[in-house]
């Protein structure tokens, strides 16, 4: 169906009508295969969906089986993910020579493409159902992406989408939308997580002439990608939100903001915003309710700071985004100095549901004060990497195993980072920690957006602090000197540390400097940006004491603190170490023992991932037992150093021919 051409919907009663006849036109049902066409999309979705095309055509089934493009399905770890309906089989890591199999075996037969699922114990699992990582989660926000074609309306309104706009804007005042949200305990899942009702109600009953809506989806946090995901997927989702939002302040104009990075997202929130407009659910008298809202995109630019409210303001007001000090709050002074409320997209997608499905169904989920689901993006050292949706309450140790699968490599898990930049660390005795906002919070953590990144006994807490404070130094505006060049100073002595060259006080330095920050600074930015910091100091202290006293990094990560070494007991002369290292460091050949030149080695550690584990023939070193390093003179033939191991400790060597 043409968007174009669709008349436009003038009442509640109208849109009913019309999503009782695309349903019985089969829109959105039937045979359907949905491709990711977002996040997947660098794996090669596109041509992926392409080929299902394509053979489809050639054998006729084009005409009953769509090939759709749809959101994030959630499992990035299998990527490119395809979804078969009405099977519900899902498959992973899919490439154009298994789209045959598909087509025959589950389109013409309806049996699953074994190789291509989720594998259990050895078994595979086919329907998306029964695999753990969905289902350990609870889809509530994410209940529709993967599912519908974001870039047709007629897929939203056929599962429903717009019908709490019906509801909200013909049979509730705006009060009545505000008391349900508040009711509800919805709290801002941008990351502060201060109860949405009571932001609204504050704009509701500022006195002003006009009034502004912004959906903040300037997600910037280093692995974060849940919002670009919603507007990706779901992007008449997140209007429906907003426009009950705008309603229930009264405001007739809104934007989404985005970053330019997005662009999926701005193509797919725009092309949302145009069908939404033609169908009139956007613009004058909004089935027939008297209210009036257009929204229009707009894109910043990147900056991390612009996800500040009042620095977004200034940004869409076209100046240079920084914070102002506050009050007035936007609510009270926004947007061209108008009262103005700004939501995060995640925040905005749960509006529909409580309104449809009244607060008590909303606040049936979760803890006592963190009512719903919430979305992490699950990122770093675990086996199931994506988007993970659970209600809110759910430990750590659920989301990191029975979702995530687990550590990668079976290593034992070490600690969590939440909340980007602005967020801590949570080591394992934290696994079993109910995760909402308040006990969160407690540990030194802040739930934020939904960032999660795994750390494993690899991981050095003490980089990882300097990772976090040298991106909030870059992104701090500058405007507050706290922020400027307090995290400047706090980089330059983690950087200092993870080098080798710490000082006795080093510790002390970074803690009361990273209290000086949070304390002084004008804004979120600077007032979160020690809690890498602090959290690993709290946490795991005795690394730092390690890299300062024994110069010595117990991960084994800091370049600086180790030295890659082989070891010639176990060295079979194979060559894959020497064939992979950058510099040519490693000296040797087929059956002679390598040995890695000091002097040359970069401490890359490509010889160390790709030596194998059978062997376990190259170690990394550090402090006092890289002290003690001593190379072979040159590469020995693995028979001589055999019967040379042998003779010194008195025993036979290893014969020749043997």
């Amino acid at each position: 169906m043409n968007t174009q051409v669709m008349t436009k919907v003038a009442d509640p009663e109208e849109l009913a009508a019309l999503q009782t006849r695309l349903q019985e036109e089969g829109v959105g049902g039937g045979s359907r295969i949905g491709v990711c066409a977002t996040g997947c999309r660098a794996m090669g979705a596109q041509a992926l969906a392409q080929e299902f095309r394509d053979q489809l055509a050639v054998q006729g089934l084009d005409d009953d089986v769509s090939v759709v493009e749809t959101g994030c399905h959630g499992q990035c770890a299998r990527a490119p993910l395809v979804l078969v309906e009405p099977q519900g089989y899902l498959y992973g890591k899919l490439k154009a020579g298994d789209v045959a199999d598909v087509i025959e075996k589950t389109i013409r037969n309806g049996e699953p493409v074994e190789r291509l699922c989720e594998k259990v114990d050895g078994v595979a699992v086919p329907a998306m159902a029964d695999i753990p990582f969905y289902k350990a989660q609870r889809k509530e926000v994410f209940r529709d992406c993967g599912k519908v074609d974001p870039k047709h309306i007629e897929d939203a309104i056929v599962r429903g989408t717009y019908q709490a706009v019906a509801k909200a804007l013909t049979e509730m005042t705006p009060e009545e939308v505000i008391s349900e949200v508040t009711d509800s305990g919805l709290r801002g899942r941008g990351g502060a997580g201060f109860p949405a009702g009571v932001k609204w109600n504050i704009c509701r009953n500022v006195a002003g002439d006009e009034k502004f809506l912004v959906c903040n989806a300037d997600e910037g946090d280093p692995g974060a990608f849940m919002d670009r995901a919603l507007l990706e997927g779901v992007p008449h989702q997140v209007l429906e939100g907003m426009i009950i939002a705008a309603y229930a302040i009264g405001a007739s104009r809104a934007f989404v903001y985005v970053r330019a990075e997005y662009p999926i997202a701005v193509e797919h929130a725009t092309m949302a915003i145009e069908q939404a407009r033609a169908l009139g659910l956007l613009g004058q008298d909004i089935l027939g309710s008297g209210f009036d809202l257009d929204i229009e995109v707009r894109m910043g630019a990147g900056a991390f700071i612009c996800g500040e409210e009042t620095a977004l303001i200034a940004s869409l007001e076209g100046q240079r985004g920084m914070p102002r000090p506050r009050p007035p709050y936007p609510a009270q002074a926004g947007y061209l100095g108008k009262p103005t409320t700004i939501n995060n997209v995640e925040t905005l997608s749960n509006v529909g549901s409580i309104i449809l499905g009244g607060e008590g169904s909303y606040s049936a989920i979760g803890t006592e004060g963190s009512k719903g689901t919430k979305v992490f993006a699950l990122a770093g050292k675990v086996v199931n990497t994506g988007l993970v949706e659970v209600p809110m309450g759910a430990t750590l140790r659920e989301i990191v195993f029975d979702v995530g699968g687990g550590v990668q490599g079976g290593l034992p898990f070490k600690a969590a980072q939440m909340g980007g930049p602005s967020g801590g660390c949570l080591p394992s005795e934290y696994l079993d920690l109910p995760l909402d906002y308040d006990s969160v919070k407690q540990t030194g953590a802040i739930m934020g957006s939904g960032g999660l990144i795994v750390m494993d006994e690899e991981t050095c807490m003490v980089d990882i602090a300097r990772f976090f404070t040298e991106f909030v130094k870059d992104e701090s505006c500058g405007k507050c000197s706290p922020c400027r060049i307090g995290t400047r100073h706090m980089f330059d002595i983690l950087q200092r540390i993870t080098d080798g060259e710490g000082q006795a006080g080093d510790i002390d330095r970074l803690v009361e400097l990273g209290e000086f920050v949070k304390e002084g600074s004008l804004c979120g930015l600077g007032q979160t940006a020690a809690n890498p910091t602090l959290s690993t100091i709290r946490y795991f202290r005795d690394e730092y004491e390690a890299h300062i006293n024994d110069g010595a990094c117990p991960a084994r990560a800091c370049k600086q603190l180790i030295k890659v070494w082989i070891d010639p007991n176990k060295c079979v002369g194979c060559r894959v170490c020497l064939d992979v290292c950058p510099t040519e460091a490693i000296a040797g050949g087929k059956k002679l023992i390598h040995v890695i030149d000091q002097d040359l080695c970069t401490q890359c550690a490509e010889c160390y991932e790709v030596c194998p584990p059978k062997l376990d023939a190259i170690v990394k070193l550090t402090g006092k037992e890289a002290s003690d390093f001593e190379s072979l003179p040159a590469p020995v033939l693995y028979t001589e150093w055999r019967q040379k191991v042998g003779a010194a400790a008195g025993q036979p060597g290893e014969a020749e021919g043997q």
